[in-house]
């Protein structure tokens, strides 16, 4: 199957979102903001910028493709 550069770009962008999946760059900081460790922060604004991208993902048709579905011989929703 052939893949298009749009579908490629998902690849780094999934690669920069494992890595800094680990908040590497607050390791050693005690800083508590609203009674929450800072790093605890990270991970709830880490997890909503996941949740947006695999959002737009899912929504651009690149899950379907990448999994080889075709929505229309599926009778998906999707026009």
């Amino acid at each position: 199957m052939k893949r298009s550069r749009r579908d490629l770009i998902w690849v780094p962008v999934f690669a920069v979102l494992v890595v800094f999946a680990v908040p590497w760059p607050l390791w050693g900081v005690d800083l508590v903001v609203a009674g929450l460790p800072i790093w605890i922060w990270w991970h709830i604004g880490w997890l909503g910028i996941c949740s947006l991208l695999f959002w737009r993902f899912v929504t651009t048709g690149a899950w379907e493709r990448g999994m080889g579905i075709d929505p229309a011989a599926e009778g998906g929703d999707r026009p």
